[in-house]
């Protein structure tokens, strides 16, 4: 059993910054392929970013160039590193064990002025 859990969202006006972490439990985390998505009311979760084993990222269109996604496999902690961020990046984002059955609880980002 793997526990993720989020933290780091909060209100952040347009163009500004914001830092999620998932910290992971169990000692298989250099082995897992992390992704973040996001969900808003009505929707389907989208992938937003994705982080190999070997540390190679992925990113959806709409946030390349803004977002960074990094691995610590010593603290066994995912984060998504947010910048200039936009009204439509508002929304609840969750970490997941690429793969598995594994969520975090969701931490709520709200981008608004």
């Amino acid at each position: 059993q793997v526990q993720l859990v989020e933290s780091g969202g909060g209100l952040v006006q347009p163009g500004g910054s914001l830092r999620l972490s998932c910290v992971a439990s169990g000692s298989m985390f250099s082995s897992y392929y992390m992704d973040w998505y996001r969900q808003t009311p009505g929707e389907q979760r989208e992938l937003v970013a994705s982080i190999s084993t070997l540390g190679s990222p992925t990113y959806v269109d709409s946030v390349k160039g803004r977002f960074t996604i990094s691995k610590d496999n010593a603290k066994k902690t995912v984060y998504l590193q947010m910048n200039s961020m936009k009204p439509e990046d508002t929304a609840v984002y969750y970490c997941h064990v690429r793969g598995s059955k594994y969520w975090g609880q969701g931490t709520q980002v709200t981008v608004s002025s």
